[in-house]
């Protein structure tokens, strides 16, 4: 397989890769391996762009089902992603990367602000930038905020970090036959509901022409094999 002509990319991580066997919400021992992941991936010339979710601590939407005020359920998550970036970025300083956080929402005592020229320069000065609380608006998921990052960023690629090795025309989980796409376009995944990323954040990769390039972040390893073109993906992009 031929290595993709990728230099910068935002790499969208679930909260949950954070977690642990042990039931802990962010386990320090997983964070570091993911933290290891991103860090490989920079020595081999990556400009790399981060966003997590907050599934691992609080889903908005899930609070929303139990009764709870659904813009009130997104800040909350919102909130639960700063706190995994802030997990991240200890986990990266540790091994001697140089991070930046940068909200959606302002809070200057953990973080810097969300402002698209700053984080520009600190990717040209080979820093990994981390981008917290989504795109700071309710009603949005984290893979909209990571569509969003990346369209403003000027990524060359959206890279999903999940618990399967790409992207499958059934869940592979519990139907033992679906057969996993090499390649798919933009509309395959909107008209068949493929569950890749929410449809906006699809849809603003599509209209942006953002390759998104699905792969499985707890095999270790993976993230650096699948941009040197070796390792084992699905990649979302426009037909032909």
């Amino acid at each position: 397989m031929t290595a993709p002509s990728y230099k910068r990319i935002l790499l969208k991580l679930s909260g949950e890769v954070l977690m642990g066997e042990g039931g802990l919400a962010i386990d320090p021992a997983v964070t570091a391996r993911v933290a290891q992941e991103i860090a490989d991936a920079k020595e081999q010339g990556f400009e790399l762009c981060v966003v997590v979710g907050g599934g691992n601590i609080f889903r908005g939407m899930a609070g929303a089902a139990r009764g709870m005020d659904r813009a009130t359920g997104d800040y909350m998550g919102m909130l639960a992603t700063v706190m995994n970036a802030l997990a991240v970025q200890n986990a990266l300083e540790q091994i001697n990367v140089q991070t930046r956080v940068q909200s959606a929402i302002p809070m200057a005592s953990v973080c810097e602000p969300f402002i698209r020229r700053r984080a520009m320069r600190h990717l040209e000065k080979g820093r990994v930038v981390i981008f917290a609380a989504g795109t700071g608006s309710p009603f949005f998921t984290t893979d909209s905020g990571a569509a969003l990052r990346a369209a403003e960023m000027k990524c060359d690629a959206l890279f999903k970090g999940t618990s399967v090795d790409g992207v499958y025309d059934a869940d592979p989980k519990t139907v033992p036959t679906a057969k996993r796409y090499e390649t798919v376009s933009y509309d395959t995944v909107l008209a068949d509901n493929l569950k890749v990323m929410d449809a906006s954040a699809i849809a603003l990769c599509r209209d942006n022409d953002i390759p998104i390039v699905v792969f499985n972040i707890r095999d270790h390893g993976n993230l650096a094999a699948v941009l040197a073109g070796e390792g084992i993906s699905t990649t979302v992009k426009k037909e032909g």
